[in-house]
């Protein structure tokens, strides 16, 4: 898994906003990486509402939220629209992102992993299960406080 302190790997990714490149976030934005096991489950449900439903204040701290998964593009945009998730939820197809990044099971599933990644695109926080919003929030003002 990649660590605190290491670059984030970049990637390019279809997703239900359009094609989304983490790079294009250095200088402006952190970005929340959410690598979740499948559409429509009960965690990655509850995982992923607790995003949305915290999206102002992650605005609020200058952090992009986006998740990342293998599933199709028209299974996250059914998804997507049936939660009212308004952020990026990028197909990883091959998984190619979630190896880079070390979210992978022995068994090759997803590792439910989140990642905090600063605005020079190095890693600052990760954290493999679902941690909480106040979690990930408390991250990012540690990363507030360090600046």
């Amino acid at each position: 898994m990649i660590q605190p302190g290491e670059m984030a790997p970049d990637f390019t990714l279809e997703s239900t906003e359009g094609p989304f490149t983490l790079s294009a976030l250095r200088g402006l934005k952190r970005a929340l990486i959410i690598f979740y096991p499948r559409d429509n489950t009960p965690g990655c449900n509850r995982q992923l509402a607790a995003a949305r439903d915290a999206l102002d204040r992650y605005a609020a701290r200058d952090v992009q939220v986006v998740a990342v998964n293998p599933g199709s593009l028209a299974s996250h945009q059914r998804w997507a629209e049936k939660n009212q998730f308004n952020f990026p939820i990028c197909v990883d197809e091959g998984k190619r992102v979630a190896t880079a990044y070390g979210a992978l099971k022995p068994s090759g599933g997803i590792q439910r992993t989140v990642f905090l990644v600063d605005r020079s695109g190095v890693v600052r926080w990760a954290q493999q299960g679902m941690p909480s919003t106040e979690e990930i929030l408390a991250a990012v003002d540690a990363l507030e406080e360090q600046a």
